[in-house]
């Protein structure tokens, strides 16, 4: 997955008080109903730097221990020079590391987990990893949230016709062959929701939104240029057939015109 996940800290950085904002409050808050008493275990896949970790740990009792799963150690370690986490009673939480791939995620990596969670995961694995953290998850009896998984709806303001052209040409991208892993990209949620539903867990879900407006002017320009850059490599016609599109926005940009609505949708799946 190494070539999928390659992602910055700085984009982690710019991201995560949006990601915050965005991830559904009411999901996390119908967690503590679904834990065992005493101590809990959450492991976290595809952790990055831990900005899920940072969200959630203050929404739930104590004590906390977070297991922070991601193929890159560079990231999550970020996650243990920085201040602790603090539970809802005030309390640090401790951190553990594991690095591997998250295809070959088993029960035995998820031994004694109360929570599993994941944030901007599934649309950026296989059909095959899917499946297997969806075993795992089963096989522990873990309840499991999974926050912003793309859509691939995309509003960008002021509306223009070309932007249908280039949403496609994304949503294309997303589901790209990489290294012989053809991703899932948008199917990525639906498709964990129906595994879920079909081994008979309950599942919740919910739509969120990133708002991006010039009040957070390098995240909109951030992910402006990487979804116009992404349809550009996907569909490089589309530099000719809209030739001036990408000046066009980005000038919008500068003067503090563009806004866009990213979907996501998050989901909490528990056994029955």
């Amino acid at each position: 997955m190494s070539e999928v996940l390659e992602v910055s800290s700085d984009w982690l950085a710019v991201r995560e008080a949006e990601d915050a904002r965005a991830r559904a409050r009411a999901l996390a808050e119908a967690i503590p109903t679904l834990l065992p008493p005493g101590p809990i275990t959450v492991h976290d896949l595809g952790s990055g730097t831990g900005s899920m970790m940072r969200w959630l740990a203050p929404l739930l009792p104590g004590p906390q221990s977070w297991v922070l799963h991601d193929w890159n150690a560079t990231l999550p370690r970020r996650a243990l020079d920085g201040p602790r986490p603090l539970d809802r009673d005030g309390v640090p939480v401790s951190i553990d590391l594991r690095v591997g791939e998250l295809g070959s995620l088993e029960a035995a990596d998820l031994a004694g987990a109360s929570l599993v969670t994941a944030s901007a995961l599934l649309d950026v694995l296989t059909a095959h990893e899917a499946h297997a953290i969806v075993e795992a998850c089963l096989a522990v009896g873990a309840p499991t949230l999974l926050s912003l998984s793309v859509t691939g709806e995309v509003e960008l303001r002021p509306w223009d016709a070309r932007d249908k052209h280039f949403r496609t040409a994304f949503n294309a991208h997303q589901r790209r062959e990489v290294d012989g892993r053809q991703l899932l990209g948008r199917y990525g949620a639906p498709i964990v929701h129906g595994l879920f539903g079909h081994a008979g867990w309950h599942v919740r879900k919910a739509r969120t939104t990133w708002h991006l407006t010039d009040r957070e002017p390098d995240l909109l320009r951030e992910w402006f240029e990487g979804w116009i850059d992404a349809a550009e490599e996907q569909d490089p016609q589309l530099q000719s057939d809209h030739a001036g599109y990408r000046e066009h926005r980005q000038a919008q940009l500068d003067r503090g015109e563009l806004s866009a609505v990213v979907y996501h949708l998050d989901l909490l799946a528990w056994p029955r």
